[in-house]
């Protein structure tokens, strides 16, 4: 076993961020039905392969008619019809939504508007012409969406609209989450000196929400040895530690990274809670995330390391900053950012009370976290990262 010394180099917290995300190229794209791909982020942009409409088309149910009226009802044409025909002046048709309209149509007059008589069509002159023209929505070539964009349900809608049957997506992250203590244990009540594992849970939602292939879940007690069979089995693209990442006898993530020849590119963030977080690479390619073990301070190692480091290797566009102010009973961050609590509601974020390193409640009840920089004064504008 390789023994460490403490280590005491930290990084600041929106460095930290912006080297986790910045550090992994983005996954191999792999093709896939545009069915199966809510949730996926586009490796490549998708172009619109069609004209929508396709053809000139009524926008109401009524009669499309040519010239001034009244006009002698000659027809009817209903969506689906592949030719329409032609419309003479003083006739009309009647036409559904969505229906080709005829040549010779000079505007599309709703039923509401229309009196009929004897085959004849009366209604005042048309305000409107209610015909949607070919292509005035999409044309082909178009771009519907760029690549790192997450598929929506109302993207998808828009694709499939421009003709996409299928779509190039960044294959899933895999990740294994190691969840280290031996005071740890999985399920039902624990018995005297042991915990429930909260952030092993947490983790794991988070992870599959930004994107990446549900994770496996491998306990492993505070052992080097067993730390270290856990990060060198082959499998995973990203390897998340949960515990063991500070400076106490029990802490063996950074002898087991010593050992493996492990590049350290966060070794600690100013940030509080969840201060001794760390991210390395291992030679290979694979990646180690290591999480304070206290679940609030877990959690925000996760927001700060882990979910950047999946945006990344998604190649996934940069999330929106999204910033209110924050109001209420909060102190002062001090000389390093603080991670608060917090709940959203007309237009400011206001504190969640009794937040600390190892209570989930405040979190649990919370929207999102504040991001308190230095220097941050109560009242003032501040991120939110919103769970």
């Amino acid at each position: 076993m390789t023994l460490v010394e403490p280590h005491t180099s930290t990084t600041n917290w929106y460095e930290a961020r912006a080297r986790a995300r910045g550090c992994a190229n983005p996954r191999p794209a792999e093709t896939v039905p545009l069915g199966s791909a809510i949730g996926r982020v586009l490796a490549d942009a998708v172009h619109s392969r069609t004209m929508v409409p396709g053809f000139d088309t009524a926008a109401m149910d009524g009669y499309a008619v040519a010239g001034s009226g009244p006009w002698r009802i000659a027809g009817r044409v209903l969506a689906g019809t592949a030719d329409p025909g032609r419309v003479e002046a003083g006739a009309a048709v009647e036409i559904a939504t969505g229906a080709p309209v005829p040549d010779g149509t000079s505007a599309v007059i709703p039923y509401e508007e229309t009196a009929v008589a004897g085959g004849v069509l009366e209604a005042p002159a048309p305000q409107r012409r209610h015909i949607r023209r070919a292509g005035e929505d999409l044309r082909r070539g178009d771009v519907l969406a760029d690549a790192g964009r997450e598929l929506t349900p109302t993207l998808s809608g828009l694709l499939a609209q421009g003709g996409a049957d299928t779509v190039a997506v960044r294959r899933r992250p895999v990740v294994r989450i190691v969840v280290t203590g031996d005071e740890v244990v999985q399920a039902g009540l624990p018995q005297a000196g042991q915990v429930r594992d909260a952030l092993g849970p947490m983790v794991v939602a988070l992870i599959e929400a930004a994107g990446a292939a549900p994770p496996s879940l491998v306990p492993v007690p505070d052992e080097f040895s067993r730390l270290r069979e856990a990060l060198v089995r082959e499998g995973p693209d990203v390897l998340v530690v949960t515990g063991s990442s500070s400076v106490g006898r029990a802490d063996h993530l950074h002898a087991v990274l010593a050992e493996l020849g492990a590049a350290l590119l966060v070794d600690g963030v100013a940030c509080r809670p969840g201060h001794p977080q760390l991210l390395a690479s291992l030679p290979g390619g694979r990646w180690v995330v290591g999480l304070p073990g206290n679940p609030f301070a877990g959690l925000v190692g996760a927001l700060t390391l882990l979910v950047p480091l999946l945006d990344g290797l998604l190649g996934r566009a940069a999330r929106p900053v999204f910033r209110l102010p924050v109001v209420g009973a909060v102190r002062a961050p001090g000389a390093i950012t603080r991670l608060q609590p917090v709940r959203l509601g007309d237009g400011v974020a206001v504190p969640v009370a009794d937040a600390g390193p190892a209570r989930l409640r405040a979190a649990a009840d919370a929207d999102g976290v504040a991001v308190l920089e230095p220097g941050w004064e109560p009242g003032a504008l501040a991120e939110i990262l919103r769970f």
